[in-house]
Formats: structure tokens, C-alpha cells, sequence
């Protein structure tokens, strides 16, 4: 019975943490320029997550290590350092990003500049962090994030040509702006796959004392809570087409986000747009906070768990308030939280291999692994990952150049 619980459990977190700021605006930013072109990104993506989230709680489960653990002991910290800075850096930018929603749903809801709400919100941040357990942090913001399926409502009121969604599953490309067109794909495949996600997964599942039993739960919650949130980042994509595309709208500002379940909802649209932005902003900048201190603490051996008093882990601690602290930086200097979430998932998806291909090596690993080591299903899809990553980082910086960004 306990295991149905946190299986239930599970999916919903996966459900109410799938979208954020990235998903939410790569996904709407598809939708006003390219109609459903873009759904197969979003599907590509949502698998890929799937894939590395369960290999990660799988690797969690039977070895009793986290990714990162794994990671330096089998490579040495002189390799792990690479994929720890490049990870630490991009996740930076998105904690940046995620404080940005935030205060940006607080503006649209006071009217009042988001640099003044950044510090208030990164200091609630801080205090969930400080006094909080892990579960309030994974259950509790996710949880709350649930009201995003306020977007399939939306997206099912707008009647869309079913059919012409599932044709967006097919790759193709657009007659013009085929530049803006990849940077877009290539933003939606970081804003899925971002990398604090499963090993803050990992580390997630060493703080609720997985087990080689957890092997198959782990594969449900990993698949069904993501295949359901990418779900919805779809909704988000069709409910932007229906709303903006036919008005000629593109997405550059913040603010134009609040149209789209205004649109089919009325102004209970606008507060449930608000309040979804708010609450899964807010529970990826406590997830990604947490994430970096997990990241640093293991890469270094020190002890770690949000779960124990914060001076027992006093250098634990210190990290993510530390990155809370950074990451407040440049919404307090104005920069445009919108611009910094498109370069930040470029970057993210550009990051990719430096984490991706190691983890080819250590499925494989049966001292770590024994008998469930990945079999060739398992590996096909990884090795897919990791070309699709490469390419990823050949393909970002050239898009923004050429003025796709």
C-alpha cells in the first residue's frame, strides 16, 4: 500500500513539476510562431527526460548512490569536475530564470515591477529551504502545481483540429524563419531535458531510502508523472496556436503569457495563468537551489540532506543560499526574464553530453548495476540521446547567431 501511495505520489509531482518557466515559454513561443510544427520537440523531449530520469533513479535504487556519486567515482574527480562546472553554470541561468516567473506572476498580478518582488521571493525561497524537508520540497510545490492542467481545459475549449496536433508529431519545417524554427526546437529540447532534473531525481532518491525494491516504481513514476507533464507543455503549445498565432501575435514579452488562458477562460483564466506560473516557477527554484547544493556536496564528499538541521550540513546549506543569493542578481538588474529563459535553455540543451554520454558507461557498469544493467532497448535509447546531444551542442550557438534567439 505504501508503494501505490508513492507511486500516486510520484506521478503527480511529475505532473505539477514538468512545467516551468522553460516549458511554459519555449512551448507558447511555438505555438504563436509555428502553429503545431513544433509538438514533435516537445515529444522528443518528454522522452528523453523519461529515459535519463529512470536510468537515474534506477542507478539511485540498486547502487545507493546518486548520479553524481557515480559519476566521480567511476571517472575521477578530474572528469567529474567538467560535467560539475558546465551543470552548476547552466543551472545558474535557469535558477535565474525561475525567480524571473516567479516575480514575473507577481507583476502581472500587482502590477508592480518584478525587481521589486525578486529578493521577497528569493527569500521565501530560502526560509523552504531552510526549514523545510525534502518531501515539502518535491511533494508539496509539486503538488500544488497541479493546477497547470488548467491548460488541457484550455486547450480542449478551443476545439483545435485534433488531428493537425498529431501531424506536428512528424517533423517538418517552415517555408520562411527556419532559423528562429530550430532555435525554438533546440530551447524546448534544454527546457525538457535540463540536467538538474534527474540528478536532483538521484538525489531524491537516496533521501527517501530507495532500494533495489523501488526498480519498477521507479520506472512507473519516471514514465507516466513525465509522459503526462509533457502532456500538458503540449497543451500549452496547441492553446498559444489557437490564441496568438491566428492574431499574428509573437511571444517577446512576459507579459503576453496572461492572454492565453484569458482567452478561453475569461478572467479566471488570467489568475489560474498566474497562479500556475507562480507555484511551478516557484517549486523549480527551490528543486534547482537544491539541486546545485546536491551537485557540489557529493562532487566534494561532503555530508548532504535536506532532510537533517541546516548547521548539521552547514556547507550544504551555504550552497543553495548562496545560488539563490547569485541567481537574484540579474532580475534585480532588469534583465528581461523572457530573453534569459530562451538563451538559458539553448544552453542547457548545449550542455547535454558532458553528463548524456557518461551515463552510457555507467547503465553498463554491473558493479554498480548487477542484473539490471540496461539492456539493448535501454542502451539504443541512450546512445540516440547522446548523438541528439552532440547535436544539440554543435547546433545552439550557430542558431543565435543567425538570429534565431
Amino acid at each position: 500500500m505504501r508503494k501505490i501511495f508513492e507511486i500516486a505520489l510520484g506521478i503527480v509531482t511529475g505532473i505539477g513539476g514538468f512545467l516551468e518557466v522553460g516549458s511554459i515559454t519555449t512551448s507558447a513561443q511555438a505555438g504563436a510562431s509555428f502553429g503545431y510544427l513544433l509538438v514533435w520537440a516537445v515529444a522528443l523531449g518528454t522522452l528523453g527526460l523519461i529515459v535519463l530520469t529512470e536510468m537515474s533513479g534506477r542507478l539511485a535504487a540498486v547502487s545507493g548512490r546518486t548520479l553524481a556519486d557515480a559519476m566521480r567515482e567511476r571517472f575521477g574527480f578530474r572528469f567529474f569536475v567538467i560535467p560539475l562546472l558546465v551543470v552548476l553554470v547552466v543551472s545558474l541561468l535557469v535558477l535565474a530564470s525561475e525567480l524571473g516567473g516567479v516575480s514575473l506572476a507577481l507583476q502581472m498580478a500587482t502590477n508592480v515591477s518584478l525587481r521589486w518582488w525578486v529578493l521577497a521571493v528569493t527569500f521565501v525561497a530560502w526560509v523552504l529551504l531552510w526549514k523545510g524537508t525534502f518531501s515539502i520540497v518535491e511533494y508539496g510545490t509539486a503538488g500544488l502545481g497541479l493546477v497547470a492542467v488548467a491548460f488541457a481545459v484550455a486547450a480542449a475549449k478551443l476545439h483545435p483540429d485534433w488531428g493537425a496536433v498529431a501531424s506536428g508529431l512528424v517533423p517538418s519545417q517552415p517555408s520562411d524563419d527556419r532559423a528562429h524554427y530550430w532555435f525554438l526546437a533546440v530551447s524546448i529540447l534544454g527546457a525538457s531535458i535540463s540536467p538538474y532534473l534527474y540528478f536532483f531525481y538521484s538525489s531524491g532518491a537516496i533521501e527517501d531510502d530507495w532500494d533495489s525494491t523501488y526498480v519498477g516504481m521507479n520506472r512507473v513514476v519516471a514514465s507516466v508523472g513525465n509522459a503526462l507533464g509533457g502532456l500538458l507543455s503540449i497543451a500549452v503549445l496547441v492553446v498559444a496556436a489557437r490564441v496568438f498565432l491566428p492574431r499574428g501575435i509573437e511571444v517577446d514579452r512576459g507579459e503576453q503569457l496572461a492572454m492565453m488562458l484569458a482567452s478561453p477562460l475569461g478572467r479566471w483564466g488570467f489568475v489560474l495563468l498566474v497562479v500556475t506560473l507562480g507555484i511551478n516557477c516557484f517549486g523549480a527554484t527551490a528543486e534547482i537551489a537544491l539541486s546545485c547544493a546536491y551537485l557540489i556536496a557529493q562532487g566534494l564528499g561532503w555530508e548532504w540532506g535536506e532532510d537533517a538541521h541546516p548547521k548539521r550540513h552547514a556547507r550544504f546549506s551555504l550552497v543553495y543560499t548562496a545560488f539563490l543569493a547569485l541567481a537574484a542578481v540579474p532580475m534585480v538588474l532588469g534583465v528581461d526574464p523572457l530573453k534569459l529563459t530562451n538563451i538559458s535553455m539553448a544552453l542547457t540543451a548545449a550542455s547535454l553530453p558532458v553528463t548524456v554520454v557518461p551515463m552510457i558507461v555507467l547503465m553498463n557498469d554491473e558493479a554498480l548495476l548487477h542484473k539490471h544493467t540496461n539492456k539493448w532497448p535501454g542502451n539504443l535509447a541512450l546512445g540516440a540521446l547522446a548523438v541528439l546531444s552532440v547535436v544539440l551542442l554543435v547546433a545552439a550557438l550557430p542558431l543565435q547567431l543567425m538570429g534565431g534567439g
